[in-house]
């Protein structure tokens, strides 16, 4: 039984800390912020709560694997989690909608050719299928198993090359798409179509004008698992997870900075805090962005040369999101769907915007974003039933004190995105008691789930280092973000330390 010291009590920090305790090893977790969960966050004002984090939860088989694997309660008992339908409502630039339901491949294709015309559906279902079978060429070494040390493999994308017909009949096979952003014009034509697949690599702060074709897997995994909403927000997930340490006897300190990584003998041996404390310990976990390891470790260089690097540097720092909390007047009414996606009247526009037009000058933010708007049907999230809440969020360009916004072009900001959600909440600023704005802080950013392709540009740091004893777990460590993601970095990371460095996975 070893001591083990993690660094944050983030979801994948956690998810590693209960694996870890039930194989008997004793695990203290350090957070210099005042709660759990990391980026799930819950704001809570005058009786309405808001998630400031994620609004959905998708692949929750993650999460049932790790509350089987870490207690004889399943997830289903520590939270009441029920499935969102439809999945989502698209509103077009042009004023066409669709509400797709979910986890129906048929489902989808019938709503699609209903309000998008007939062949809308089939070229969406076509293209979803073709997702499937990268995402069942890539799901072993991308998100199953540790990162391979020949990670250069996983630089090609395993999207595959659309067959056409030629001359005389014959079917050649089509050149091999680079992006996201190309296989949508090429196999979807229909800009709305285009709009629905681009706004799920929107979603994860990824430019669809430059992330791999692979990138089709995340409207696959939506469409295919489901999108799933816990009773109370996701941040109930977060409490269920920090329930489940302790009942593990998880040690947590919290306001408690971890500023160095201390080293004995050529491994790690311990934390040292803020406070000139020095936790000993024989393995650390690190829940932040492998960055910052460099820093702890008195600048040693925790990954070699040849390894995936960690993403340093403004010209790398991936967008933010702004989000903006709605306290409503007047009940929720009856057939509102849970989430709505109003999209950009102009694309190009939006994208340079959060990414850049590639000139290397100021981005302008876009004056009519996409805007997620969600709208639980959740009694515990609202004072009484004449009263709602709603969250807005909309992808911004990478936040830190160089762009820092002043209060006045937030408030601005705001007002746009609660402009465009009118579209999904008729005479939603009538409506408005109070809001509060939620920009986002200093340096954070969104980490998108790792993509195969691209050369690796698009995976993310193994969650073993060079370093004997430190593992790095989280949305910025391989297999990248979002909460399934962080979930099974959680478990990859309790692998490795429980079964040592040679350990390829869970099967």
């Amino acid at each position: 039984m070893a001591r083990i010291a993690v660094i944050g009590a983030g979801m994948g920090a956690m998810a590693a800390a209960a694996r870890l305790a039930v194989a008997g090893h004793r695990v203290a977790v350090f957070e210099r912020a005042a709660t759990h969960g990391g980026a799930v966050r819950q704001l809570a004002r005058d009786g309405f709560t808001f998630d400031t984090g994620p609004g959905l939860l998708h692949l929750p088989a993650v999460h049932r694997d790790l509350f089987i694997k870490t207690g004889r309660e399943p997830l289903e008992s520590c939270l009441e989690l029920s499935q969102v339908d439809p999945a989502s409502r698209h509103v077009f630039a042009d004023g066409t909608a669709v509400s797709l339901p979910n986890a129906s491949r048929a489902g989808v294709l019938a709503a699609l050719d209903e309000a998008l015309g007939a062949g809308a559906g089939e070229r969406w279902s076509e293209l979803v299928g073709r997702a499937r079978e990268a995402w069942d060429a890539a799901r072993r070494p991308l998100l199953e198993e540790p990162l391979w040390q020949d990670w250069r493999v996983l630089g090609r994308d395993p999207y595959p090359a659309v067959r056409r017909r030629g001359l005389f009949g014959r079917r050649d096979k089509g050149p091999t798409t680079a992006t996201l952003a190309e296989i949508a014009r090429r196999e979807l034509a229909d800009p709305r179509l285009v709009a629905l697949l681009e706004s799920h690599a929107l979603a994860y702060g990824l430019d669809p004008r430059r992330a791999p074709a692979s990138a089709a897997v995340l409207p696959y995994m939506e469409q295919t698992f489901g999108s799933w909403y816990p009773r109370g927000g996701v941040r109930a997930l977060a409490d269920a997870l920090y329930e489940r340490c302790l009942a593990r006897k998880v040690e947590f300190t919290f306001g408690a900075e971890v500023t160095g990584i201390a080293e004995k003998d050529g491994r790690v041996a311990g934390v040292e805090l803020a406070d000139g404390r020095r936790e000993e310990a024989a393995f650390v976990v690190a829940g932040l962005d492998p960055a910052r390891l460099p820093g702890l470790l008195g600048g040693r260089e925790p990954y070699g040369a040849d390894e995936v690097q960690p993403r340093t540097g403004p010209a790398d720092r991936a967008p933010g999101r702004l989000t903006v909390c709605l306290a409503l007047r007047g009940p929720r009414e009856a057939g509102a769907v849970h989430r709505t996606v109003v999209h950009a009247p102009d694309r190009a526009a939006e994208l340079a915007g959060v990414f850049g037009d590639g000139s290397g000058g100021p981005r302008t933010p876009c004056v009519r974003p996409t805007v997620t708007v969600l709208r639980p049907d959740d009694p515990t999230t609202r004072p009484d039933g004449e009263h709602e809440a709603v969250t807005l969020s909309a992808t911004v360009a990478p936040h830190g004190p160089v762009e820092r916004l002043d209060g006045a072009a937030v408030e601005e900001a705001a007002d746009r995105l609660t402009a465009v959600a009118e579209a999904a909440v008729p005479g939603l600023r009538e409506r408005v008691l109070w809001r509060e704005v939620l920009p986002p802080a200093d340096g954070e950013a969104i980490p998108a789930p790792a993509l195969p392709g691209q050369e690796g540009r698009f995976l993310r740091p193994g969650n073993r280092t060079r370093i004997p004893g430190l593992y790095a777990v989280g949305g910025w460590s391989h297999p990248g973000g979002g909460l399934a993601h962080a979930g099974m970095s959680g478990a990859l990371v309790a692998g490795l330390i429980v079964h040592g460095d040679d350990w390829h996975g869970s099967t």
